[in-house]
């Protein structure tokens, strides 16, 4: 009797190593929600132990025994904080740093980590389904490290934390005159609405048989740049997960970190045809500015991205995961 085994190579993502010189910190994070961060981060971390709880991510056997420990919190924003640990017990402090619990996710691949391992800060490159690329700061580096596959498909919930969110400028606005242009615009218009709303897959050859039945279908094509949905990554080694996003507001609602009252805006910054819209979670202090951005107003922000993936929001019917295409009241 011949007994066959076959064996498959299982590969982690491209890792890129950064020393603690070339990794930013999380300073400017802590600043979006203290101005005494001297006082206020470390009272901060010693109040969360008595409540902390343990992320398993995608790491069901996490335990007290394990070399570092993250610990985090069961609240919309909260605090994770990485412990080296020794004999089951507290040996020094690694990291910390605020979060933001995202309901909304995509699928993606991870192409690549850009990672400290002194500090467990890590930036994911993340493929989506329809080819995006998006940097995320990994909010379970440390619970998930040992774990990450190359080639291997996340449902991945997406947050972020806003050092700056304005309502878009409405008066920036573009005339589309070239002829060409404009009927490319008119034709790609007609024939989807002509569609049911669908992009037909030969769109490219009926555009370039249509023509126009009236006058006033090639007049210049006003667009406004202020309702419109754009995503740009950071071009810095590391910080990649610093972002200027674009987009339109979802859902807007309040909640408490330390004491401090923030609102959480569900902003869908990418959307495009024939691909799942990229919905993030972004928050950001209470104050006049942000109380005045209403749902469905299209605003402007920079953004820290988070990442997260979970275990149990890899079944697509999970319910945590869906993402809500009807806006919320504010």
């Amino acid at each position: 009797m011949t007994t066959n085994y076959h064996y498959k190579i299982l590969q982690a993502p491209t890792k890129i190593t950064l020393t603690n010189a070339q990794t930013a910190g999380h300073a400017d994070h802590w600043r979006i929600l203290t101005d005494d961060m001297s006082q206020d981060v470390p009272e901060w971390l010693q109040q969360m132990i008595t409540k902390a709880t343990m992320p398993k991510g995608l790491n069901d056997n996490v335990t007290a025994q394990d070399s570092c420990l993250l610990l985090s919190e069961d609240q919309p924003c909260h605090i994770n904080q990485v412990l080296a640990m020794k004999d089951g017990k507290p040996e020094r402090f690694i990291n910390a740093y605020p979060c933001v619990d995202g309901p909304y996710g995509l699928n993606c691949k991870i192409e690549r980590m850009i990672v400290n391992d002194n500090t467990h800060d890590a930036v994911l490159r993340l493929r989506t389904a329809d080819g995006s690329i998006i940097y995320a700061f990994d909010q379970l580096h440390t619970a998930n490290r040992h774990l990450y596959q190359q080639g291997q498909s996340y449902f991945v919930n997406f947050s972020a934390w806003a050092h700056e969110i304005s309502i878009s400028e409405q008066d920036e606005v573009i005339m589309v005159e070239d002829a060409e242009a404009i009927r490319y615009h008119r034709a790609f218009n007609d024939i989807v609405a002509a569609n049911n709303g669908q992009v037909p897959t030969d769109i490219q050859e009926q555009i370039a048989k249509w023509q126009p039945t009236t006058k006033e279908q090639m007049e210049p094509v006003e667009i406004n740049l202020g309702h419109m949905c754009a995503y740009l990554f950071g071009d810095t080694l590391g910080q990649e997960d610093e972002a200027w996003c674009q987009g339109q507001v979802l859902g807007k609602q309040e909640t408490m970190f330390n004491g401090t009252n923030v609102i959480l805006f569900d902003v869908v910054i990418l959307r495009e045809q024939d691909s799942d819209p990229f919905v993030v979670r972004i928050a950001a202090p209470s104050n006049a500015q942000t109380k005045a951005i209403k749902v469905l107003n299209y605003i402007q922000a920079n953004i820290w991205l988070q990442a997260a993936i979970y275990k149990e929001n890899q079944n697509s019917s999970n319910t945590k995961i869906q993402i809500q295409t009807q806006p919320q009241a504010s």
